[in-house]
């Protein structure tokens, strides 16, 4: 008896220590990584456990001081949450999870949701390493998201914790990003092509047609670095084979029509981005008589203090294989129209600005059947009135899903981002964008255009297969917006040039978001080869995305929306992470009972032998 009760305990004493499962500990590599300061001083790295909810930050530090991190908001640092730890000159190590009382002042939360796992200082560096939720209860954590995230990190050159604004940094970083180029190698066969501007702008760019079938597997912006803060956008199109290409020179929007062709979007590049690997199963292809012959490369510039005599030779490096990937990819254009309809009023708190696409023409438009949409990426892009944009799709009149979004948008973040899981979308189907956009600092409108200081709504979708459809995007019916203001149009241009006949009181920038809702959309689709059709529609309401789960505090107060049962979950009994590791150490005090409870088990097991 007392043997099976030995068994017993052994086999619960096993369970227990298995049952604290895998994270990421202290040696385990972390995947992702940034440095947070113009001057490298600071530089971060970072991995997550989608599953679990949890994410493990190191953040290495040239000091022999404290060294902080954790997130803020946009607008100002005083409420962030900053996690503090050192080595005291003694050895000892002290670490806090605390938050921002003014821009001066530290506090520590009365919830401890940061968990340490390593602190350790030597002739150079202090370096930080512990994991947190995503979400914890305590209403000082801030979220961690599929959003931007704007990363607040700071440090002290001795251990009194007083900030510094000048070593205060924050940094937009994408934290749960599905891939990076550091976790991918270039095959051996790959061939490197260089698509740039030479030392004459504008520039005609000649076509290199591959000599083989061939697939882009990979993209990287080529910038120079004296210029680089100039640039707004790096665009390449495919031409359609049955397009009449212009010759000689001429604006990108100008009065010549023809040097508008060649709008399907094949890649590009935006203030922010960095190289992107598509995925394994992906690519571009180039070569056989289906594909594009010819491509259009464009780069926006934005020349804020007019400097005289600059020439540029930017441009996007392209990496392609002989090999092909199974699926040729595609890329969609949705959202508001950019001009001459769009419009933001001055002086808005928030605006929101929407465009419609309706599926049910593609196939007739593409001229074959279109097999279904299989979305596996996205790039944002707004100006910088933007502050929030998604995509939500719709099915026989039902939302379907939000199939991207980014409610914490920064106009310096650009880049594009993998879906978690590829999204389906059907022939029929409807596709809205909604951007949301803030105009305080504006005193008369804001009209949709290429220029920085206009805006765009777009969200591009990389999809696969491919298919000939180039961009499905609406915008409303300006008369009835100008009627709904109280003034009179009877066409598209007295409708706009009305809108500068408005007091834009907060009351009638309610009344023209409300008007702009409700007008009829109409939605224009187009082909690579320039064919246009358009059909109507109206915008359909948009169901929030729920709010996940929030980790059980330990202490501190738990935010009124997650006081319902289903409102937060009890906290794991270990924070598993995402990469292999051994067991959980358990905790000293667990460690003595058991030892206690064995030695008590042995000597019972002597007495009765």
């Amino acid at each position: 008896m007392t043997y099976a009760l030995f068994f017993h305990l052994l086999l619960l004493l096993a369970l227990a220590t298995s049952s604290q499962g895998h994270r990421l500990g202290p040696k385990s590599r972390l995947r992702y990584s940034r440095f947070l300061d113009p001057s490298n001083v600071m530089f971060l790295r970072w991995d997550f456990d989608l599953e679990a909810e949890v994410i493990t930050f190191e953040l290495q530090v040239q000091t022999a001081g404290w060294v902080g991190l954790g997130v803020t908001d946009r607008y100002t640092n005083v409420g962030g949450d900053l996690v503090v730890g050192g080595v005291l000159p003694d050895g000892n190590v002290y670490f806090s999870d605390q938050h921002l009382v003014d821009e001066d002042t530290l506090e520590e939360d009365g919830s401890q949701d940061a968990e340490l796992q390593g602190l350790v200082e030597d002739a150079v560096y202090t370096t930080m390493r512990f994991s947190r939720p995503f979400r914890s209860c305590d209403p000082h954590d801030q979220d961690i998201t599929s959003d931007t995230v704007r990363v607040l990190a700071a440090y002290g050159q001795d251990d009194t914790l007083t900030l510094n604004p000048e070593h205060t940094f924050v940094k937009s970083i994408f934290l749960l990003q599905i891939v990076h180029p550091d976790d991918l190698d270039v095959p051996e066969d790959t061939i490197i092509h260089d698509l740039e501007i030479t030392d004459v702008w504008p520039f005609t760019l000649p076509s290199h047609p591959a000599p083989f079938p061939s697939s882009h597997s990979r993209l990287a912006p080529l910038l120079v670095p004296t210029f680089s803060t100039m640039v707004h956008h790096i665009l390449v199109y495919a031409c359609g084979n049955a397009s009449a290409l212009p010759t000689g020179i001429s604006d990108c929007y100008g009065a010549d029509p023809a040097f508008s062709l060649c709008s399907q979007v094949i890649v590009g590049w935006a203030v922010g981005g960095t190289s992107y690997q598509f995925p394994d199963d992906v690519g571009i292809s180039i070569g056989t008589p289906l594909d594009p012959q010819w491509i259009r490369l464009e780069i926006h510039y934005s020349n804020f203090h007019n400097l005289p005599g600059i020439h540029d030779s930017s441009g996007i490096r392209v990496y392609y294989s002989p090999r092909l990937r199974r699926y040729d990819m595609g890329v969609l254009q949705l959202g508001f129209f950019t001009f001459p309809i769009h419009f933001i009023p001055p002086g808005a708190q928030s605006f929101l600005s929407y465009g419609l696409c309706k599926t049910q023409k593609f196939e007739e438009m593409n001229g074959a059947p279109v097999p279904d949409i299989q979305v596996y990426g996205y790039l944002l892009h707004t100006h910088l009135a933007g502050r929030s944009l998604q995509a939500v799709q719709y099915r026989n009149g039902s939302q379907l899903r939000t199939i991207c979004k980014d409610d914490s948008y920064d106009f310096n973040l650009q880049e594009t981002r993998d879906l978690p899981a590829r999204v389906e979308i059907k022939p029929g189907d409807e596709l809205l964008v909604e951007c949301h956009y803030q105009t305080l600092d504006r005193e008369s409108l804001t009209f949709g255009g290429p220029s920085t200081i206009n805006e765009m709504c777009l969200i591009f979708l990389f999809y696969y297969p491919r298919n000939n459809i180039s961009s499905c995007m609406g915008y409303h019916d300006i008369i009835y917006v100008a009627h709904e203001l109280g003034e009179e149009a009877s066409d598209s241009m007295e409708g706009m040039m009305a809108m500068n006949n408005i007091e834009w009181t907060p009351e009638n920038i309610k009344k023209a978001e409300k008007a702009c809702k409700e007008a009829q959309q109409t939605v224009i689709i187009k082909t690579i080869d320039e064919v246009v059709e358009n059909t109507t529609g109206w915008i359909p309401d948009i169901m929030p995305t729920p709010r996940g789960p929030c980790l059980e505090s330990t202490g501190g107060k738990v935010e009124p929306q997650d006081k319902t049962p289903a409102g937060f979950r009890a906290s794991p009994v270990a924070l598993p992470g995402a990469g292999p590791s051994g067991p959980r150490a358990l905790p000293l005090a667990t460690l003595l009972v058991m030892q206690g409870a064995l030695s008590w088990l042995l000597a019972t097991l002597q007495a009765t032998d």
